[in-house]
C-alpha cells in the first residue's frame, strides 16, 4: 500500500529529467536559505517575546455610537 524504495527513484528519475541537475541544485539552495530565514525569525521573535517578560499593557476598547434616526 505504501510507497516502495524502487517508486521513489523512479519519481526521482524523472524529476530529474524534467527539471535537470542544476534547477535542482538552485531550488535546493533556495529553499534551504529560507528554511534558514524563518528559522533567524522565528529565534529573533522569541528572543523579543521573552525580552518582554510580564509587561503587559491593559487597555479597554471603547466605541463611539451614532444616534440612529
Amino acid at each position: 500500500m505504501g510507497i516502495s524504495v524502487t517508486k521513489l527513484l523512479i519519481v526521482l528519475v524523472i524529476v530529474i529529467v524534467v527539471f535537470g541537475t542544476k534547477r535542482l541544485r538552485n531550488i535546493g539552495s533556495d529553499l534551504g536559505g529560507a528554511i534558514k530565514t524563518f528559522r533567524n525569525a522565528l529565534k529573533e521573535g522569541e528572543d523579543q517575546t521573552a525580552d518582554t517578560g510580564s509587561d503587559v499593557i491593559d487597555s479597554e476598547v471603547t466605541t463611539k455610537d451614532k444616534d440612529k434616526v
